[in-house]
């Protein structure tokens, strides 16, 4: 991810970066021109090369195709052991690592727990030790892939966050006392900075039964993306008619949200609660 974000030298994402910008200017091509050859932009090749963005197996094996590599093959490997390596769902992989680290504003809503991107590591140790056949060593990696999203919050241009949520999240009890105080703490916290609102809804908002989900409004035109959550998998998607669809929920559910500082204030007192 940009901002901050410390890459592995030795990791496969870096090293197809690194293969990937030799080739291209060993061929004497240009970013624009290779973008134009995988369908994409000048933008993420740049962040391909940079290995802040993800390539996907076409990628590979396009630029395989383009390169010549050996066996036609080079990339689609490297691209095999970065997915292989990868400490994100692979149904969540393209929202944590292309669409999130892009976002311009990001809104959210959640009805049952605080957002994966505002929870403490305590708080989502907790949550992720609970799922069904998780390992320790799943749930550390699982861990380490949520602080990194986080990092997002500390660039110099974070994206602007507005996240609504259940006013009940606040007493459900998630681990023990002090898991629930640090992550009260963690709220109060964040919501200081300019670019973050959290707002508490009303436990009687009806339209916000239905589950989680995120809206991310992108750079350079690009069509909003949503994440909506399910017990299975969630869904990413920039269908315009489930974006409008997840839009006119959020728009209802904000309707019955607190304003900021009530929020705040809500959030002081249910933290002494904890104590």
């Amino acid at each position: 991810m940009d901002g901050g974000f410390s890459l592995d030298p030795g990791s496969p994402r870096v090293r197809f970066g690194a293969e990937m910008r030799r080739l291209r200017e060993a061929a004497e091509l240009s970013q624009v021109a290779v973008a134009s050859r995988l369908g994409c932009t000048q933008t993420q090749v740049s962040r391909l090369e940079k290995a802040t963005r993800t390539p996907s197996r076409s990628d590979a094996e396009r630029l395989d195709r383009l390169f010549k590599t050996p066996s036609n093959s080079f990339f689609t490997r490297l691209h095999e052991s970065i997915v292989s390596q990868s400490r994100t769902p692979a149904w969540f992989r393209d929202w944590a690592e292309e669409i999130e680290p892009t976002a311009l504003v990001l809104r959210s809503w959640d009805p049952l727990l605080v957002p994966g991107l505002l929870q403490t590591e305590a708080y989502a140790r907790y949550v992720l030790s609970q799922e069904p056949r998780m390992t320790p060593q799943d749930v550390e990696e699982r861990i380490e892939a949520r602080v990194q999203r986080r990092q997002i919050l500390d660039r110099e241009d974070p994206p602007l966050v507005l996240a609504l949520i259940d006013a009940h999240v606040l007493r459900r009890p998630v681990g023990e006392s002090k898991v629930m105080l640090g992550q009260l703490d963690c709220l109060l916290e964040v919501a200081q900075r300019p670019m973050i609102s959290i707002q508490l809804v009303d436990p009687r908002c009806m339209p916000g039964l239905l589950g989680a989900f995120m809206i991310a409004e992108l750079p350079y035109g690009q069509p909003h993306a949503i994440h909506a959550d399910s017990s299975a998998e969630g869904e990413i998607s920039t269908d315009s008619s489930l974006v409008a669809s997840i839009w006119n929920r959020y728009e209802a559910i904000r309707r019955w949200a607190y304003p900021d500082h009530m929020s705040l204030k809500m959030i002081e007192d249910a933290r002494k609660e904890w104590i």
